[in-house]
């Protein structure tokens, strides 16, 4: 489990396609403090399993039903990424619940700045605007971020400088693709109560 807040900008030193699974290199001082082989880093959002590390270098496996999932595959050397590790159960969990299962990806439609504040809208893929309400909890590259407004499938999120400085999404601009994870809570809540509900008839 992770929360959404990120810890370190790491630098993807390599990335080896052409075999299932796909080797990613990730170069990252601070988050390999305490982590072992078979610990888990959320990478821009994606919970990956580290298979090896060794001085700032650590290494992940890829598989190709993940690289369709997400836009890991759009990585290269040289790009940064957000990194968080697993959250421990003695500290502070600020954010929101987040696993690291990307449930699809979007594509930047708009930025905007504004009075000190960056707007961010995102072009929702379909099926996930139905988990993304007003002030909710969005998690965009492994970001926990809250919901300013969202109008169909375009959702409109805000960033503020110190998350524009320590995590990707300064960067990002209109046609990058991100990760998206939706509150899962909202997807427990619409399996549960899915036969409590009259079915309606298809048009």
């Amino acid at each position: 489990m992770f929360t959404g807040i990120i810890e370190e900008l790491g630098t993807v030193e390599s990335l080896t396609p052409g075999a299932d699974p796909t080797r990613l290199q990730i170069r990252s001082p601070h988050v390999l403090d305490g982590i072992s082989l078979g610990d888990s880093i959320a990478v821009n959002g994606c919970c990956l399993t580290v298979t090896s590390h060794e001085g700032e270098l650590w290494s992940a496996d890829v598989i190709s039903t993940t690289l369709a999932a997400t836009s890991l595959g759009d990585l290269a050397p040289g790009d940064r990424v957000n990194l968080e590790r697993c959250v421990r159960v003695d500290s502070r969990l600020d954010g929101h619940i987040v696993q690291g299962h990307v449930d699809g990806v979007a594509e930047v439609s708009g930025r905007q700045e504004a009075e000190g504040t960056t707007l961010l809208r995102l072009a929702l893929p379909a099926g996930l605007a139905r988990y993304v309400v007003a002030k909710g909890s969005l998690a965009v590259d492994g970001v926990s971020l809250t919901v300013a407004e969202i109008e169909g499938d375009q959702v409109t999120i805000g960033l503020i400088p110190e998350t524009l400085a320590r995590t990707t999404l300064g960067g990002r601009d209109v046609g990058d693709r991100v990760n998206l994870e939706v509150d899962v809570l909202a997807k427990y809540v619409e399996k549960l109560t899915a036969n409590l509900l009259p079915a309606t008839e298809e048009i």
